[in-house]
């Protein structure tokens, strides 16, 4: 995760959309006429532009080898992107794509309860959560001296919180629309 790790590239992505003919890059305002993949990194959540090999199919919220080595599908990533730049049916997609995400590193995410630090005298990083206030913030920091948390039922089953998962992806959304200047976990 972004708040423990030196590594700085994604090695996997989740395909949010398949422009088979193209997109228009609204940037430059040019159409682009090669197939490009709209995905999300599964380590940083990185939004990404990346480029096909010929004559290959994917599936929406299909997990892609993006990094370096051999890949099947993917020629090469073509470029970070910015939320905004997302198509419609990307960001569409994202939310489940995050909580697919949030699922598969479960024991990553138990390890942010377990580990979050303050971020100054009057902020802790649970309280970025949200959903998470003072009250909640401090039954975490009780029961995780007791014994760290195993999964998000053990959480959920030891101190009175909504449900974790979500919470956690609704962070995400919430960082990658750039809505708090904190990153927990995101690389913008």
């Amino acid at each position: 995760m972004s708040y423990q790790t030196s590594k700085k590239y994604e090695e996997y992505a989740y395909v949010l959309d398949y422009l088979r003919d193209g997109k228009l890059d609204v940037k430059r305002q040019i159409y682009t006429h090669e197939p490009v993949i709209q995905a999300v990194g599964e380590e940083f959540f990185t939004l990404l532009e990346l480029a096909p090999k010929r004559d290959v199919t994917v599936n929406t919220h299909e997990r892609l080898f993006i990094g370096v080595g051999n890949r099947d599908k993917i020629d090469h990533v073509k470029k970070r992107i910015e939320y905004e730049e997302l198509t419609t049916t990307a960001k569409i997609e994202l939310p489940v794509a995050v909580e697919k995400i949030v699922e598969r590193r479960e024991v990553d995410f138990i390890n942010f309860f377990n580990e979050a630090r303050p971020l100054t005298n009057r902020m802790h990083q649970l309280e970025l959560l949200p959903g998470i206030g003072k009250k909640i913030m401090w039954e975490i920091l009780e029961e995780r001296k007791k014994k760290p948390f195993e999964s998000f039922d053990d959480l959920t089953r030891r101190v009175r919180i909504p449900d974790p998962k979500k919470m956690i992806v609704k962070r995400i959304l919430n960082e990658l629309e750039k809505q708090d200047k904190y990153q927990i976990f995101t690389r913008l």
